[in-house]
């Protein structure tokens, strides 16, 4: 195989992944590539991460968040802000409580939802994302 296709495939050499000098050094600083690879969470803590990305992926959930975050509610107030059915919504609030940004209590024939300080930190981190990409200083 000529040279110019075995690198456009990552093969350099002796069929070895040519590696940038200054990345090869930064690689080595990192401990290699051992320890890039030992900076990636746990799989306990990929999968808690993304829990928390599947609870925040459907907007539904983030309305749900937002009312939550202005105060405590029932689930009939809930279902009347978002205008889903109750069997919808009942899933809804599951996933939420499941990711950790909801918690509810019962009150006599009622469960009261409120946000957590995680969902209270998400619809924070969001704002600041929206805020950043209106004013173009999104990192990209």
């Amino acid at each position: 195989m000529p040279r110019k296709a075995r690198e456009r495939r990552g093969g350099g050499e002796g069929g070895r992944s040519a590696i940038p000098a200054d990345m090869a050094a930064s690689l080595a600083r990192r401990g290699g590539i051992e320890g890039l690879v030992s900076a990636i969470p746990s799989a306990s803590g990929l999968d808690a991460i993304k829990g928390l990305y599947l609870a925040c992926s459907d907007a539904i959930r983030l309305k749900i968040l937002f009312l939550l975050e202005k105060q405590p509610l029932c689930v009939c107030v809930i279902k009347a802000a978002t205008g889903i059915a109750d069997s919808r919504l009942s899933y809804h609030l599951q996933v939420l409580k499941k990711a950790g940004l909801i918690e509810g209590d019962q009150q006599g024939n009622y469960i009261i939802y409120r946000i957590t300080p995680s969902g209270k930190q998400i619809l924070k981190d969001g704002r600041k994302y929206i805020r950043a990409l209106s004013t173009g200083e999104d990192g990209r």
